[in-house]
């Protein structure tokens, strides 16, 4: 373990919740938790208050930083712990708001979610037709969830996130209700790179939200570009600067690669949908 804290083992920073809050407000989602950006001492606000099994978690390494690794399903042993500088920590604190103890949240599998094998490939990168079979299952086949996952392959594409393997809605409301943005660690990790399978569902279906595609076409036609309007609106966070400027530079590049997505669907005579007599909102 080296001096520098960091969490170990894994390819993204603490900060890239904080970005996702703002960006999904910008994009006119606010599906997003509010974020904010802190700096605290583990040894007197964590440390000194963990109890239980998450006490036991807490060691110091080599370096003579205090770390720690949690409790959970995956990832929480000594190979992937948070560690101080030495007991210094920045990082991103989300308000979830309600909890689930008064809305209880309900686990989707993800349609388009990768295979997570080496040599075997998910459904639909394999087969051509496969939004077709999405369609017909439900809560995919009536009303606003196939264009909910638009809106969120949109918001992960624009963000290089390819970690979207379930997502979650809210119980009380059943199928009437809106998928909500959480997990962002993956993102924000290659700001030279635009991965276009994250974008699989809306090229696949050619189907975007009619207000999302407003929304896009005025961050391109400016005169305020996606980047500035995120770039403003993280200014004011307590550990300001967030996104390292590739970063911010990478959302005006998607943003038009969208579009051309979206453009070569309607040359293509491709039919860009409809919710018909389920639609509750504008959509395209």
């Amino acid at each position: 373990m080296t001096d520098t804290p960091r969490s170990f083992g894994i390819n993204y920073s603490a900060r890239v919740g904080i970005p996702r809050d703002g960006f999904s407000t910008l994009l006119g989602f606010r599906r997003a938790m509010p974020v904010t950006g802190r700096r605290l001492n583990m040894t007197t606000e964590l440390y000194q208050k963990a109890e239980g099994e998450l006490l036991k978690t807490f060691f110091v390494s080599p370096s003579d930083n205090l770390c720690f690794h949690g409790k959970c399903t995956y990832y929480c042993d000594t190979s992937h712990a948070i560690c101080g500088n030495p007991d210094m920590l920045e990082g991103s604190f989300a308000a979830f708001l309600p909890s689930k103890e008064f809305a209880p949240r309900k686990v989707w599998r993800h349609p388009w979610r990768r295979s997570y094998h080496k040599r075997r490939k998910a459904q639909w990168e394999t087969e051509a037709n496969y939004c077709s079979v999405v369609r017909e299952i439900p809560p995919y086949d009536q009303g606003r969830r196939l264009y909910d996952l638009m809106d969120m392959a949109v918001f992960d594409f624009m963000t290089g996130n390819m970690d979207r393997h379930h997502y979650e809605t809210f119980k009380l409301f059943g199928n009437d209700t809106f998928p909500l943005h959480l997990d962002h660690g993956r993102g924000f990790g290659k700001p030279f790179h635009d991965e276009l399978s994250i974008l699989a569902p809306v090229l696949q279906c050619c189907m975007i939200r009619q207000s999302t595609l407003e929304t896009l076409l005025k961050f391109h036609n400016g005169p305020v570009k996606l980047s500035a309007a995120l770039r403003k609106s993280l200014d004011d966070d307590p550990v300001a600067p967030i996104l390292w400027e590739p970063h911010l530079e990478a959302l005006d590049r998607r943003v038009q690669i969208i579009l051309k997505g979206i453009r070569d669907c309607v040359q293509k005579g491709e039919d860009l949908g409809s919710e018909g007599n389920d639609a509750n909102e504008d959509d395209t």
